[in-house]
């Protein structure tokens, strides 16, 4: 059976003296008991797995790679109860920062070490800070990032620029998603399970037989959950429910042992509905009903209802991966992918929030409406070699993406006499968005082509020390065309290009057999572009990290404690900084308008990352991990604001954040085992607007599994695991988003109330 490993929720003031506590155990590495197995003959769990990467291109042990990596593997999304990257808002890794942009969880905002979150991403000339990438093909857009996880072998986080081998848009880090691949034997897992909120799931992993040459492998998962916040309105969707559901077919061709050819297909299909934003404290122009019915505590329902419609996305896509092996040392490898994404945006969940009253019969309950659509075709070719002293790889890296969108904003309601009552708008309903007038539309390509290369040199004379350098050129062309504003025709276009070198240069030194330390410089950057949602459509230019990164990692007690600390200062250059003006005196529309200009100043992110894990008794592990961040406010000019200087706050960035897991084991004689898993995280508040800077509530967030896994079924090798899982745990209540308005009053987002469910998974 497979150890899971997550990490715990502590307040900052133990981690001194956990740190304190847990070193000296050090001092036992070499009287620690040996593996053992129990007494029914079943194997105990007595060492830490150890995980193998491919954050550099090619396999290592994760303790043997000098940068700072967090892995999620099968088992731990398992006992989370994860689903998709959604799922990590929980702070997991505590320097990673998940959250919905606004209120639609079809796109996603990721910051690693308080870099790379926008404001608002999405949109078709805008880029992440962040990369996601599966099975090593680049995810584009924020939408779509939501979707299910197929069958995941692991998920690893890098923290810090990652500019030489991954390139643009990755100035914060990356998530790269490894899937399981075909095996060739047949077996597989069918699950079924349900939850509160009307909620239920089920999941198909099927390897076939290799037939000749060929493996094949089937994926089918499913996920549905009612809304957590009810709409008053009689027929409609409630708000934060989802139906997610995708299938991927893989296959494997090996016909020598120097040749393989993998190719895949999925296609997934995401429904959802936007989190309902809360009236916190009421403003003046709010509404009776409103502001009876604000609360600084979670709502069950929404004060006000109206038309809400799922939030329909649909990605699809291609992947060819080729390896070939040219000698003794040395790989040749070709990843090719075409990917297509649409997205459709139904949200009235501001309708608490942004309704004004303004008077009887006055239309009101906009409903943010947007159609997005994308295609991307990457094609990379790595060459991998090695000799008696030197690990090299170059390689070359094409993109070509095609976006566009639209917005559209009708008022759905209409205020009855003194703002007590109110009904459906005659002139929005039924909706026809044939109809409806289109505010703003847009569309953007961009080309990118990237040459990039690194190498490890080991002297012989001193096998212990590694050094390693490496850089990427790349060269980004983009346009776009921005031909609707307000509703009107119009002939707005951006058409721009920038070329950049991203070094990187890594000296790590073997203290012994389980202990290094390394000290990393590397650069990274986020693209350039335009906001369609300005009047201007003005270009803007890249945003740019450069990184310092001291660590440390350690094995010890037979490897059954791991200690590993990162110690980071960066600083942010360029910052993409966007800036809002709610009315536009020159249009007199009332559509939120955006500019985003490059900050004339810098910035500067510092912090320690410490990850440490320890199984004091078999069977029983214990893994702890915090994060501290501190990054200095931006003090630019407001575009809008005739020269006046602002100071905004970073974004994803809280100063502390921790998490902890306990996993325990109880083994029976029949190779059942019975598992206990409990995780804890917690985090100081931050902000995740820069236009509307209002700090998040701090947050303690526990989730828990109690699974009895691998019953036998049969003599054929057959098992059952029956699971009993809960996420929010202690149904904690914190506002992850806030928003503040002088006439309209505060409101914000609250965290998911607690969920729990029971799941069966038969092995075969």
């Amino acid at each position: 059976m497979r150890l899971s490993l997550s990490r715990v929720a502590l307040r900052p003031q133990v981690l001194a003296l956990s740190i304190a506590a847990l070193l000296p155990l050090q001092a036992f590495a070499d009287t620690a008991p040996a593996a053992a197995d129990s007494a029914a003959g079943t194997l105990d769990v007595v060492a830490l797995d150890q995980v193998v990467v491919t954050a550099q291109k090619r396999a290592t042990n994760l303790q043997q790679t000098p940068i700072s990596v967090s892995v999620v593997d099968a088992g731990m999304l398992k006992d989370r109860s994860a689903i998709s990257l959604a799922s990590f808002a929980d702070g997991a890794i505590p320097s990673l920062r998940v959250t919905p942009f606004a209120t639609r969880s079809s796109a996603l905002n990721i910051g690693i070490r308080g870099i790379g979150a926008s404001s608002d991403a999405n949109q078709p000339a805008r880029d992440a800070g962040v990369g996601v990438y599966v099975d090593g093909v680049f995810l584009g857009r924020s939408q779509g990032l939501g979707t299910m996880l197929y069958d995941v072998d692991r998920i690893e986080v890098l923290k810090g620029p990652q500019g030489t081998l991954f390139g643009r848009n990755t100035e914060g880090g990356a998530i790269s998603i490894v899937t399981k691949a075909p095996t060739g034997e047949f077996g597989g897992t069918v699950s079924a399970g349900v939850s509160n909120y009307s909620g239920y799931n089920s999941g198909l992993h099927l390897d076939l037989p290799k037939v000749g040459d060929v493996s094949v492998k089937i994926d089918a998962v499913q996920a549905k959950r009612g809304g957590t916040t009810d709409n008053p309105m009689r027929g409609e969707e409630d708000f934060n429910s989802y139906n997610k559901r995708g299938a991927r077919i893989s296959a494997l061709w090996e016909p020598s042992d120097t040749f393989s050819a993998l190719y895949a297909f999925d296609r997934s299909y995401d429904a959802t509905t936007p989190y309902h934003t809360q009236v916190l404290v009421p403003g003046a122009y709010l509404s009776p009903l409103q502001k009876a019915g604000a609360s600084e505590d979670r709502r069950d329902s929404s004060i006000l209802g109206g038309p809400q419609e799922e939030n329909i996305g649909r990605t699809s896509g291609h992947l060819l991966n080729l390896g070939w092996t040219l000698g003794e040392n040395l790989e040749f490898r070709s990843i090719s992918s075409y990917r297509e994404l649409e997205q459709g945006q139904f949200d009235m969940g501001l309708v608490d929030a942004i309704s004004a009253y303004g008077g009887a019969n006055t239309p009101f309950g906009r409903y943010s409406l947007a159609q997005v659509y994308q295609h991307q075709y990457s094609q990379e070719f790595q060459l991998i070699g090695n000799t008696a002293q030197v690990q090299y790889l170059v390689g070359a890296f094409y993109y070509h993406e095609t976006a566009g969108d639209n917005a559209q904003t009708p008022n759905m309601l209409v205020w009855g006499p003194g703002g007590n009552s109110y009904t459906l708008n005659p002139a929005t309903n039924p909706l026809n968005l044939a109809n409806v007038r289109i505010d703003r539309a847009s569309k953007a390509w961009t080309d990118s082509l990237g040459i990039f290369g690194q190498a490890t040199w080991t002297p012989a004379a001193l096998e212990h020390l590694h050094l390693t350098a490496g850089g990427r050129y790349t060269r980004d062309d983009k346009n776009g065309s921005l031909y609707t504003v307000n509703g009107a025709a119009t002939s707005l276009t951006f058409d721009d290009a920038w070329g950049r070198f991203d070094p990187m240069v890594n000296v790590a030194y073997d203290v012994g057999d389980n202990a290094m330390v390394y000290a990393k410089y590397s650069t990274g950057f986020k693209a350039g572009g335009a906001n369609s949602r300005s009047t201007t459509y003005t270009a803007f230019d890249p945003e740019e990290v450069t990184a310092y990164e001291l660590g440390f990692k350690s094995q010890f007690w037979d490897n059954r404690a791991r200690f590993n600390v990162a110690l980071f200062d960066s600083k942010i250059e360029h910052k993409q900084m966007d800036f809002t003006l709610p009315f536009d005196p020159n249009s007199g529309e009332t559509r939120t308008t955006m500019v985003t200009t490059n900050a004339k100043g810098s910035t500067k992110s510092r912090g320690a990352e410490l990850e440490f894990s320890i199984m004091p008794l078999d069977n029983l592990t214990v893994g702890f991990t915090h994060a501290y961040t501190d990054i200095d406010a931006l003090t630019t000019q407001d575009p809008f604001g005739a020269g006046v200087e602002v100071t905004v706050q970073p974004l994803l960035a809280p100063r502390h954040a921790s998490s902890l897991a306990v996993d325990y084991w109880v083994p029976f004689a029949n190779a059942a085992a019975l598992k206990f898993h409990v995780d804890g995280n917690w985090s100081d508040g931050f902000y995740t607007s820069e236009y509307d800077q209002m700090l998040t509530d701090s947050s303690l967030v526990v989730n828990a599994r109690v699974a009895l896994v691998d019953m036998p079924l049969n003599a054929d090798g057959a098992s059952l695991d029956i699971s009993l899982w809960a996420r929010n745990l202690l149904d904690e209540e914190h506002l992850f988003y806030k928003l503040n308005n002088a006439s309209l009053g505060q409101s914000g987002i609250f965290n998911d109330p607690r969920t729990y469910g029971l799941e069966l998974a038969v092995h075969f």
